[in-house]
């Protein structure tokens, strides 16, 4: 077993394992889905047009983890966030193939989500100054940690709408976060750039079968289970506090995710609506409407997001208090551009 700290050639062997065995196990996944015709049928919610194996998270699974178990270190709650992952696993892979109910698949996530808080110990324990805050109490400290958890993992599920998006998305967010705790991290959060380079590299073969035309959908099995392991690669990069404004980093790097919940939570809330309720509201079906192809969507997005990790870096030293103020003027920029050019094309038509 690889023992951190890791050089930069420790990092191939997990990332090419993760990637062959996600790779070359999606062939075998959708001709089973095909026979077994376990298919998701096109609707007025989704883009796609045919039918569609939503099993890739099978294959982000076995990658992931079989990596991480083999080169990767154990210790530090990593045993833990593995545990949460199987538990996400069979309810995800329930759901891909015969639908489960809200309620059961949100006490599932609160399982995992406490499995890794309580027993693996990984939560926020300071603000880092935003609002005057610092430390939190106890029962603060786990309490934000849930909605952490619950709302990072909850966000990638709403995102995995459009071919390519999620999964781009994924390794976007977790390679920066992978290279900070690399650059940044102390000896107990070092495994975690490991988790990092796993995951990347089991998304990576995804979607080598996931871009526009895709052939196999992420599905809840793998979108929770990468939420799962973002939200606690979220955690690990806030608590090593080496980064200057580090709660208001992790948010810029999640920034599409974030933005896309907090927007459709919003307008479901005005229109009376539960927030929950499936719509066509989300950035994706917004930039399409505007005249975007799905590949071009997903370079905005990847773009944004991109930039907007690089200007929240460049920025942090101004302090956390500077940085909230500037992410909501970048939220509020954001819908206001989105409404803009999506009264723009209703005017042509």
């Amino acid at each position: 077993m690889i023992q951190p700290p890791y050089s930069y050639f420790d990092f191939v062997l997990p990332f090419t394992w993760a990637f062959i065995i996600s790779v070359f196990a999606i062939p075998s996944i959708i001709f089973v889905a095909h026979i077994k015709n376990l298919l998701d049928e096109p609707n007025v919610r989704t883009v796609h047009h045919s039918l569609t194996p939503r099993l890739g998270g099978v294959a982000i699974f076995a990658g992931f983890t079989s990596s991480l178990t083999i080169f990767g270190s154990l210790d530090f709650g990593i045993q833990f966030l593995l545990a949460g992952c199987i538990i996400l696993f069979f309810i995800g892979i329930k759901d891909d193939l015969v639908s489960v109910s809200a309620f059961k698949k949100f006490f599932v996530q609160i399982l995992a989500t406490g499995i890794v808080m309580i027993l693996g110990d990984i939560r926020i324990t300071s603000f880092q100054g935003i609002f005057g805050i610092h430390e939190l109490e106890i029962g603060a400290s786990y309490a934000f940690t849930f909605l952490v958890i619950m709302g990072i993992s909850n966000s990638i599920n709403l995102i995995d709408g459009l071919d390519g998006l999620a999964g781009t998305i994924l390794v976007i967010v977790a390679c920066t976060f992978g290279l900070f705790i690399q650059f940044f991290g102390s000896p107990e959060f070092l495994p975690y750039s490991m988790v990092a380079i796993c995951l990347v590299g089991a998304i990576i073969g995804f979607l080598r079968y996931n871009f526009y035309n895709a052939v196999v959908f992420m599905g809840d099995t793998g979108s929770l289970v990468s939420g799962l392991v973002v939200s606690v690669l979220a955690i690990k990069f806030i608590e090593m506090a080496k980064v200057p404004a580090g709660p208001s980093m992790a948010v810029c790097v999640l920034i599409v995710p974030i933005f896309d919940t907090l927007r459709v939570f919003f307008i479901r809330i005005v229109k009376g609506v539960s927030p929950f309720s499936p719509d066509k509201n989300h950035i994706h079906h917004q930039l399409l409407k505007i005249g975007l192809t799905q590949l071009q969507t997903v370079f905005a997005l990847s773009l944004f997001n991109l930039l907007m990790i690089f200007l929240c870096h460049w920025l942090s030293p101004l302090g956390n208090s500077f940085m909230v103020l500037f992410i909501a003027g970048m939220f509020v920029s954001a819908n206001l551009l989105l409404e803009f050019f999506g009264r723009g094309k209703k005017a042509i038509e």
